[in-house]
């Protein structure tokens, strides 16, 4: 492993699900900030938020005092909107990661076509990388996403890892097969590597493994193992499993 690329890697903690749990029957409670502040304790290097159009978890607000009460960094997940782009010139956040949003999807299904979708988003990496927020494109681990998001001047991606997650046994290895294929040559254009989607304790060992990724974002299991055994120890389970893999 080369200096460049031996480093700790880092975990961003997605609160998302602390919201649906209370937009579930309204009121404040839990609170999705209260919940980071647990995470930055319990060692999380950074809280990642997805800020929907529809606000069906993460609201305004959530995004108002996260910003005022975290030490570490806010990643906010946002889509390629004017309105999501303003929210973030506003705040401030030290990242935003762009992602594909459609209303009827349960969860961010697949990564955004940075190819495809260049013009449209060109003004808006360029706004958010203007005011010194690090722009992350949440693409699928594909040649052609890669060098698409490097010519619109992102400096991050996050290589999608949800059918590698999803896929049985069979098809686990050719899924992983790409995304160590797409991490090494995101790094070898000069792109930071993070990944994420659908991670588990069962199947964050392999991808933590591979050297050019620089940090995993992990959330919906991170909140549903915390119902069982707390979120402290649930963070803590998972960065172990990472620092293990990364040995």
């Amino acid at each position: 492993m080369t200096e460049k690329t031996h480093h700790r890697l880092r975990l961003g903690v997605n609160v998302d699900h602390v919201a649906t749990v209370r937009q579930a029957r309204g009121g404040d409670n839990p609170d999705p900030v209260r919940a980071a502040i647990l995470a930055a304790e319990a060692g999380a290097d950074g809280i990642t938020a997805h800020l929907r159009e529809d606000r069906r978890h993460i609201s305004d607000d959530d995004i108002a005092r996260l910003s005022k009460a975290l030490k570490i960094p806010l990643n906010l997940e946002m889509a390629a909107t004017d309105e999501m782009a303003a929210i973030a010139l506003k705040h401030l956040p030290h990242a935003a990661c762009i992602v594909p949003e459609k209303r009827e999807e349960r969860t961010t299904e697949g990564g955004i076509d940075a190819a495809g979708q260049h013009n449209r988003l060109t003004s808006i990496v360029a706004a958010l990388g203007a005011a010194r927020i690090r722009v992350s494109m949440f693409i699928e681990p594909d040649k052609r996403q890669l060098d698409a998001s490097k010519l619109l001047g992102a400096p991050v991606v996050e290589l999608h890892t949800g059918a590698y997650a999803n896929a049985s046994p069979a098809e686990r290895e050719n899924l992983l097969a790409k995304i160590r294929e797409a991490a090494a040559y995101g790094e070898s254009i000069g792109l930071e590597i993070h990944a994420g989607h659908g991670l588990t304790y069962d199947n964050v060992k392999a991808i933590a493994a591979i050297p050019q990724i620089r940090e995993l974002n992990i959330g919906h299991f991170l909140m549903g193992e915390a119902m069982f055994v707390g979120l402290e120890s649930s963070i803590r389970t998972m960065r172990q499993l990472m620092d293990e893999a990364r040995a």
